[in-house]
C-alpha cells in the first residue's frame, strides 16, 4: 500500500501592526490582542517606526528607546512580539518597505495588516499603496461607532470591533511631562523602563 503523501504545513498567519508608539500604552494592547484572537493570528508583530514619514511637525522620541519600551511592555504578552525591522533598517519607515522583508524573511507566511479605523482613511497617501494592497489582508480595528469614511473596496478587509479606550500618546506625553502618573495606561513594565530612561521628562 503507498504511503500517504506529507500533509501541507499550514501557512503561518503574521499580524503585522506598525506605528510610532511613542510611547506605547494599553489601547494598542487591546487591539493587538483582540486582531490575534479575531484572526487566529500565530503572532502578530508591533512595527516600531525609526523615522515616521507623517510625523515630520514634531520631535520623536529616539527610535531605539520607543522599541525597548514596546518589548517591555510586551514581555508577557502571548503571541504580541516586538519587531525591530524598521529600527535595523534607518531612514524614513515605510509599511511597503516592512511588508518586502517580512516576506522574504518568511515567504510562506499570510500576512495581515492591522490598522485603525482613522488610518484606513489615509492609506491613500501611503508610499507604493498598492504593493501594500496587494501582499495582505487588512484588519481595521474599529471601536464601537466608529468606522472608516473613505470605501474600501479595492482591499481584502476585515473589520475587528474592540473596546472603546480613549488614551492618546500625546496626552501621555504630557502627563509625563507633568510628572502625573501613567499607571494602568501604559503596561507597567514599559512604565519602569520610561522611569529608569527618564524618557519624557521634559527638564524635570
Amino acid at each position: 500500500m503507498p504511503a500517504k503523501p506529507p500533509s501541507a504545513q499550514p501557512r503561518e498567519r503574521l499580524g503585522v501592526f506598525g506605528g510610532t508608539f511613542d510611547p506605547v500604552h494599553v489601547g494598542h494592547l487591546v487591539a493587538a490582542v483582540n486582531a490575534r484572537h479575531a484572526l487566529a493570528l500565530d503572532r502578530l508583530l508591533l512595527v516600531v517606526a525609526n523615522q515616521p514619514w507623517q510625523k515630520h511637525a514634531r520631535t520623536v522620541t529616539p527610535a531605539p528607546d520607543r522599541y525597548a519600551v514596546v518589548e517591555a511592555a510586551v514581555t508577557s504578552v502571548d503571541g504580541i512580539e516586538a519587531s525591530p525591522l524598521e529600527v535595523q533598517r534607518g531612514g524614513l519607515s515605510y509599511t511597503a518597505d516592512t511588508l518586502d522583508e517580512l516576506a522574504e524573511r518568511h515567504p510562506d507566511a499570510e500576512l495581515f495588516l492591522v490598522i485603525g479605523a482613522d488610518v484606513a482613511d489615509d492609506l491613500d497617501s501611503w508610499e507604493r499603496v498598492e504593493d501594500v494592497r496587494d501582499r495582505v489582508t487588512l484588519v481595521v480595528v474599529n471601536r464601537p461607532g466608529v468606522r472608516p469614511t473613505k470605501p474600501l473596496s479595492e482591499w481584502e478587509v476585515v473589520s475587528v470591533e474592540i473596546p472603546g479606550i480613549d488614551i492618546s500618546s500625546t496626552d501621555l506625553r504630557a502627563r509625563a511631562v507633568d510628572g502625573r502618573p501613567l499607571d494602568f495606561l501604559v503596561p507597567e513594565p514599559a512604565v519602569r523602563l520610561i522611569r529608569q530612561r527618564g524618557l519624557y521628562a521634559g527638564g524635570r
